[in-house]
């Protein structure tokens, strides 16, 4: 079969989609990073989307194409926390059933907040990769519509909204850092910023316990990595074996990628609480990190950063406190 990949188009197809289930976040200054950077740096706060991430994009597209047959049978995802939360949310909305299946590393409360919005939810499994398995095992016994958390066309150009929102009230942007985790997020930002302005500087970030598609970029083509505890859970799994659109796009569009530490990314998840009053989960702060310890050398005049997320455990802003600010406890 062809391949084809999303396009400009099929954002600007996915912004209509999506219309009335997705807010238009907030893109402010930070006048702490721009200060140390040098540059005009600003954040898009996607931790203040509804149902907290990014992912309502994605999911919006794509659960508003679903035939009627589709809609009838239900709709089921493998999800780190986040995209299981938007496709219940969209399900519920458009009156489908929804099957959720989460690691046994998924926080609570992600997995709460998928329950209290009436999905059906099942724990299987000790890493994203493992839950996969068992929820394609669940797809064929239940004849349900699998909603990929990345590598889907309509999902890419989903999130490709967010891009076009970013050149929209940043025209002059000179560079775009983006979390990594599977590159639906940052394959459909580049994509969609690259097609209007070339000249940006796509950047995805990600920690460095177990960057799958950093590993597999440097390798030159996908390899299994293994899962390990991070602050920034949202980030984890990997890129699976029938990929079909997010490595060759991330290899096409985007320009740079680099890891940040765990002690790295606790600092940003307080500099987001200190300075911008931001509740922002570990994977939603990777580019505050990167920026905050000069993981990138040449940022550009004018920056823009994805936090992607605020999902965040409150038990795990605490051991972070405990770890950094014991005195604030």
């Amino acid at each position: 079969m062809q391949y084809i990949e999303p396009g400009l188009k099929d954002v600007f197809l996915a912004r209509k989609n999506i219309e009335g289930l997705v807010w238009r976040t907030p893109l402010v200054h930070s006048p702490w990073l721009s200060e140390q950077t040098g540059s005009n740096v600003y954040l898009k706060l996607e931790s203040l989307q509804n149902t907290g991430s990014f992912k309502m994009r994605g999911a919006s597209n794509k659960l508003s194409v679903l035939t009627s047959q589709e809609k009838a049978r239900g709709v089921i995802a493998v999800s780190s926390g986040n995209h299981g939360r938007a496709v219940s949310f969209i399900a519920g909305k458009m009156g489908m059933k929804a099957l959720i299946c989460v690691s046994k590393a998924v926080p609570r409360n992600k997995v709460d907040a998928i329950r209290e919005l009436g999905a059906e939810i099942i724990i299987t499994g000790n890493s994203y990769d493992e839950a996969t398995e068992d929820a394609l095992v669940i797809q064929r016994e239940r004849g349900l519509t699998m909603v990929h958390p990345f590598d889907d066309f309509h999902i890419i150009a989903g999130q490709g909204t967010l891009g076009l929102e970013l050149i929209e009230d940043l025209p002059e942007i000179d560079m775009v850092l983006v979390p990594l985790s599977g590159g639906g997020l940052l394959s459909g930002v580049a994509m969609a910023l690259k097609s209007i302005k070339p000249s940006v500087y796509a950047v995805g970030i990600t920690m460095d316990q177990g960057a799958a598609v950093h590993e597999s970029l440097k390798a030159g083509q996908i390899i299994a990595v293994e899962e390990k505890p991070t602050l920034a859970d949202a980030l984890a799994g990997g890129l699976g074996d029938d990929n079909t659109y997010t490595f060759r796009m991330v290899q096409k569009f985007v320009d740079e990628t680099v890891l940040v530490t765990e002690d790295e990314i606790a600092g940003a998840m307080l500099f987001a609480l200190d300075k911008h009053n931001l509740v922002v989960e570990g994977g939603g702060a990777v580019g505050i990190a990167a920026l905050k310890h000069n993981r990138i050398a040449d940022t550009g005049r004018n920056i823009a950063v994805i936090i992607s997320g605020g999902n965040l455990d409150m038990g795990i802003l605490e051991g972070v406190l405990s770890t950094r600010h014991p005195e604030r406890l």
